[in-house]
């Protein structure tokens, strides 16, 4: 019922503040236990926790499909600016935020912000999607969260690991683990790309959107049975393919942007669940300052140091620093922690859930109306509109 009513608002929520995310977000909220408990679940329930796999693997997946080594050298300076400068400036400010006001050691500290500095491009959508919108805007926007999350990912491993207090914990080790989920993700779509090239083989156009979603299907089987991190196998899987399948990576697009959509509403409508007024309210005043910290000061003041001497006009420059939406990975990488057992797991989780609540709703409630700041029709007047027609003919 609740995909139906999206489906029927979705055009709406393209031109106005509405928003399907926040609908199943909401709808979560509503349905969960300890509201009218028509869905039962917790934070530590395996349903849970497998639903946000899948869908983040899924999100990774078509993510780095969009984002082939072609595309990266064909515009690279800005993505770079905001990846190599702006990714590591943000967790650095959200580390000191929640050590000095939350009170949380350095390790989980840098742990939280490294969960939270990953963007996701799904709850500004019609400002990536808006065609009035400058294309190099856009551009940065889609390769940034499209890359931040694997970025992001060896951080919470590590930082993981740091506040585990590992006795084991070896760089070396981690390091050919990351190199051994590396290729898993490089080696299954190259050997499936070249098997389709053969002259034995060949897709019918009814199967050729089939081959990307068997190839991620493969990636996901062989990470799960060799323990290797899913989440960087699919990404970089859909790397490779964007880079050595073109033909594959069109003919899955539409369709994989499906598939990842309807996981990715479904994870929220889970993810609302398991939210209640009690949990949230066990969030301390701190942390709300923190939530609110982490998406109006981090990421604009780490993205203003680095557009510093770019080509990047205020108002561009401003719409890339506010956009900077939490999504799946953030609560994929929160579940992690949870599951992890450490000892400040419930707090950080707590901060992890509030943060993304706050940012799900501001972030997917303003995407139109920043977009239509660059929408020169829908600013332009009626008299201006009437007249460029009187010109033209």
């Amino acid at each position: 019922m609740v995909l139906l009513l999206a489906v029927l608002v979705s055009a709406r929520a393209k031109r106005t503040i509405l928003s399907t995310a926040v609908l199943f977000l909401v709808a979560g909220f509503v349905l969960g236990e300890d509201s009218i408990g028509v869905i039962d679940l917790h934070a530590d329930t395996s349903t849970v926790g497998t639903l946000a796999e899948l869908a983040l693997f899924a999100v990774l997946f078509t993510d780095g499909m969009r984002v082939g080594w072609s595309d990266l050298r064909s515009a690279w300076q800005l993505p770079g600016r905001a990846l190599g400068w702006g990714l590591p400036l943000t967790l650095a400010i959200m580390a000191a935020v929640a050590h000095w006001l939350v009170g949380l050691p350095w390790p989980e500290s840098l742990l939280l912000a490294a969960i939270l500095s990953p963007t996701d491009p799904v709850f500004a959508s019609a400002l990536v999607g808006n065609e009035q919108v400058p294309g190099r805007l856009r551009h940065l926007l889609n390769v940034e969260s499209g890359v931040n999350d694997g970025l992001a990912l060896p951080f919470v491993i590590v930082f993981l690991a740091v506040a585990a207090r590992s006795h084991d914990l070896h760089l070396g080790r981690i390091a050919l683990e990351v190199a051994g989920r590396l290729a898993i993700g490089v080696v299954v779509p190259m050997v499936a790309i070249l098997l389709s090239r053969a002259r034995f083989f060949g897709a019918s156009p009814a199967y050729e959107p089939l081959n990307g979603l068997a190839i991620g299907l493969l990636v996901l089987a062989l990470a799960q049975v060799s323990h290797a991190n899913l989440f960087l196998a699919g990404f970089v899987a859909g790397v490779t393919v964007a880079t050595c399948g073109p033909g594959q990576r069109q003919a899955f697009e539409q369709f994989g942007e499906n598939i990842a959509e309807l996981l990715k509403l479904a994870a929220l409508l889970v993810f609302g669940a398991v939210l209640s007024v009690g949990f949230l309210g066990e969030v301390s005043w701190q942390g709300w300052v923190f939530a609110f910290v982490a998406i109006f000061l981090a990421r604009p003041i780490a993205l203003w140091v680095s557009f510093l001497g770019s080509d990047l006009d205020m108002g561009e420059q401003a719409a890339a620093m506010w956009f900077g939406p939490k999504g799946f990975a953030s609560v994929v990488y929160g579940l992690l922690v949870l599951n992890s057992g450490i000892g400040l797991a419930d707090p950080i989780v707590h901060l992890v859930a509030v943060t993304i609540v706050v940012s799900i709703v501001l972030h997917s409630s303003t995407d139109v109306l920043v977009a239509r700041r660059f929408d020169t029709a829908a600013e332009a007047p009626h008299w201006h509109a009437a007249l460029q027609r009187g010109s033209e003919s």
